[in-house]
């Protein structure tokens, strides 16, 4: 039998391989990310678990995976609050409006926050 190499590097698909017994098993390493993937981020990953299996596969064989997760909660956070402060000053929910009637400033800034998560959630996340 002759010796095989302990490690070896694939040119085709960029992996290095590291000798186990008699097979060379993937030698894959998944780089630390430290944010955290927040509301929108577990949903989307969800979402490609269920429905993009070819993409959830690859981003979680590059490593990529945590991090795509994590940058698109950050965007879907920021497009939240920019929406929320843009549809308040359009609809006049000020204030003075939350000193004059808590119950319908309370009621008129959920029903804006359900209107951006819908967008969202329909923009961002289930694409």
């Amino acid at each position: 039998m002759k010796n095989l190499e302990p490690l070896i590097h694939d040119t085709e698909n960029g992996l290095d391989y590291i000798l186990v017994r008699d097979y060379y098993i993937p030698l894959i390493r998944v780089p630390e990310e430290t944010r955290d993937i927040g509301f929108y981020g577990s949903l989307r990953r969800n979402y490609l678990k269920d429905y993009k299996k070819a993409l959830y596969s690859q981003l979680m064989l590059t490593g990529k995976l945590w991090t795509y997760l994590a940058d698109l909660n950050e965007i879907c956070v920021g497009r939240r609050d920019q929406m929320v402060d843009q549809i308040m000053e359009a609809e006049g929910v000020t204030e003075e409006l939350k000193c004059r009637d808590q119950m319908e400033w309370l009621r008129k800034v959920n029903n804006i926050r359900n209107r951006v998560d819908e967008v969202i959630l329909n923009e961002l996340v289930y694409v």
